[in-house]
């Protein structure tokens, strides 16, 4: 455990070799969170929980948009499909999410409108196309996705797209990394940090977390090999007593991250508190369109003074898979009442979600 990073890289090439650094780990035991919903496939993928040492613990938290997007954002979808009539847009992941009665997916079998898209630029496609239509995009997601759902909406008002509005269920990454470790029920020894969105928002957004809670933070890329570098990093860190942020993948993500990216993001959108799935609500952690562009926000376009009860469905614990108290196959619903074709919550339906990868690569 003694290598420099630059010697890790160089070892890239050799899986097995890196296998061995982490199984050599002999320092104290620790506990890395990944963030990231794409971390998630690639851990289970690879079986990397399996080839653990018994001093490291694997634990995935509140990385797929798709699961931490609160139920009653499913709902409203719902409710704008099949009561107001408008063409509601989305991502695939999210058409079988769920609701407190049904999905996207069922109300259009039963006639209501819904598109699956690739992105907001899509939708906007949808209202260009359909000017007699309400379009709305059911947008979700962190950083990744939310800057080009601003370059969307600053598109329409600069077209003067009227028939085009964004139901907004973005999120902030940091304020859920802040929220997850004053939690007192969730331990958490590292932060395995996204590449996707650190992307955005640069490396450096984890130092203060690194320096506050005394928590290595390592950024990681996706590919087998990157996540088993970046592991090793941490690794390095917990044995060597210190606490600071690493980038491990800078192919990719910068100190700064993106600017203009940030700069439309910060234009378009304000934060302000947001409910999570499972974390509850998290002061200023989600993006709200602007007073500015208010006429584009379907929530104040469609959904002022209306009334939607929502309720989680009985006995699934996504919440706390979301949080890494419990891994998957410890729901008692998992595997039996929910599965991928018959999905209960929201982390059994989506690609990136903890329990559909468990289930697809680990078994019940």
């Amino acid at each position: 455990m003694t290598q420099k990073s630059s010697d890790l890289f160089r070892d890239r090439e050799s899986a097995a070799k890196l296998l061995d650094v982490i199984k050599g780990y002999d320092g104290p035991h620790i506990s890395i969170m990944e963030v990231c919903g794409t971390h998630t496939v690639a851990i289970a993928r690879m079986g990397l929980r399996d080839l653990l040492p018994s001093g490291v613990t694997l634990l995935s938290g509140p990385g797929c948009p798709v699961c931490v997007t609160p139920i009653d954002s499913f709902d409203e979808a719902i409710w704008l499909a099949r009561e107001k009539g408008v063409i509601l847009a989305t991502y695939g992941d999210a058409l079988r999410v769920p609701g407190t009665r049904t999905n996207l997916l069922n109300a259009k079998a039963e006639g209501a409108d819904v598109s699956p898209v690739y992105s907001a630029t899509d939708a906007l496609a949808l209202a260009r196309k359909n000017p007699s239509k309400e379009v709305v995009f059911l947008g979700l997601g962190f950083e990744t996705t939310s800057p080009t759902v601003a370059f969307a909406v600053e598109a329409a008002k600069k077209e003067g797209l009227g028939n085009f509005s964004v139901l907004s269920a973005h999120k902030a990454l940091m304020p859920a990394v802040g929220a997850l470790l004053l939690d007192p029920a969730v331990k958490i020894g590292a932060f395995l940090c996204p590449g996707h969105a650190s992307m955005v928002l640069g490396a450096n957004v984890y130092v203060p977390v690194a320096e506050k809670y005394k928590i290595p933070c390592v950024v990681a890329g996706f590919e087998p090999l990157d996540v088993l570098v970046g592991i090793i990093m941490i690794l390095r860190q917990a044995k060597e007593g210190v606490a600071k942020m690493e980038n491990g993948y800078p192919r990719v993500v910068t100190a700064e991250g993106n600017k203009a990216a940030l700069a439309v993001l910060e234009k378009v959108f304000t934060l302000a508190d947001a409910g999570w799935r499972g974390l509850g609500v998290i002061p200023m952690s989600g993006y709200e369109l602007r007073e500015e562009y208010a006429a584009f926000d379907a929530r104040r376009k469609f959904l002022a003074g209306v009334e939607i009860d929502s309720k989680e469905p009985a006995g699934c614990r996504c919440a706390d898979v979301l949080r890494g108290i419990i891994p998957p196959a410890y729901c008692p619903l998992f595997g039996k009442a929910c599965t991928p074709e018959k999905p209960v919550g929201a982390c059994m339906v989506s690609s990136e979600g903890a329990c559909g990868a468990h289930y697809r690569y680990r078994g019940i």
